[in-house]
């Protein structure tokens, strides 16, 4: 089985090629899943340019994991062009190179698509509505692959994080030990979901051949003061005050929906569970 993967080298394309190499050790040479891997990222290959995607169409892949993305979400907002030319245009030529080759794509999306302004978590069949251009060009990447491709999964995700990654994980730990002290946000709240369970239930759900929307996250939400909160108690800094404050004491360019956690219901209903996000933290600090 040939499987690309775009953004090869991110957290969730690091996750996923240890997952699906995993997998195709276990169930040996006889498997569907004796995987051969095309690692596609910057700068060998990018995702804007069609005559390379072109070109992967031509090693006849059986499927395409889609990670590569902008995902410096304040920089969206800065320059609303280069997400859309990123996410909607560089999903339009992956999605194409599936067309071409027959394959099936994987893509990963995000809980901010929604606004933020339900009073509970997003089911997958929710109406998209988001607020911000990195939520714009990530759901218009959703829409072009929808309408060229059948052999679709769109993975939508939350607040991701990974060992080694940049996230807000190891940005709390830094600046707690730069600053002594945080100020973190209390009306900001979605699901923390760990890389490595995300890929692994990603590798559960290409198994079923089941198409559709999926939410992925690890079981619960939280606010970012809790969430930062939790971190530090998982690390053993307790002493390290966090105060709270509202988003509008926090300026960025970019404005994320207040309420935005998704609910796995699609995924469940295979069977497809992730654990409580305080878990997977754990797993994050044994690791």
């Amino acid at each position: 089985m040939r499987v690309v993967i775009t953004g090869a080298n991110g957290q969730l394309g690091r996750a996923l090629r240890a997952t699906l190499a995993n997998a195709s050790r276990e169930v040996g040479e006889a498997s569907l899943l004796n995987v051969e891997f095309v690692l596609v990222d910057l700068p060998e290959w990018d995702i804007t340019d069609p005559r390379q995607m072109a070109q992967l169409a031509e090693l006849q892949p059986h499927l395409v994991i889609h990670c590569a993305a902008m995902t410096d979400v304040d920089g969206c907002a800065r320059n609303p062009e280069e997400a859309f030319r990123v996410n909607a245009f560089g999903t339009q030529n992956v999605a194409l190179l599936c067309q071409r080759a027959g394959a099936a794509m994987v893509y990963i999306s995000t809980n901010e698509v929604f606004d933020g302004t339900s009073e509970r978590p997003y089911l997958e069949f929710d109406e998209p509505h988001p607020i911000n251009p990195y939520g714009e060009s990530k759901l218009a990447g959703e829409v072009v692959a929808a309408r060229l491709l059948h052999k679709l999964y769109i993975v939508r995700v939350s607040w991701l994080f990974a060992p080694n990654g940049n996230n807000f994980v190891s940005k709390i730990l830094s600046r707690a030990d730069q600053h002594g002290e945080l100020q973190v946000v209390t009306d900001e709240v979605a699901n923390p979901t760990y890389a490595p369970d995300v890929a692994e239930a990603i590798w559960r759900l290409i198994t079923t051949e089941h198409y559709g929307i999926y939410h992925l996250v690890n079981e619960g939400y939280c606010s970012r003061y809790e969430y930062a909160t939790e971190i530090l108690k998982q690390a053993g800094r307790t002493g390290i005050p966090v105060r709270p404050i509202t988003r509008d004491q926090f300026k960025r360019a970019s404005q994320p929906p207040a309420f935005a956690p998704l609910q796995n219901m699609a995924g469940a209903a295979l069977g497809i569970r992730l654990r409580p996000w305080q878990e997977a933290l754990q797993d994050y600090f044994r690791k």
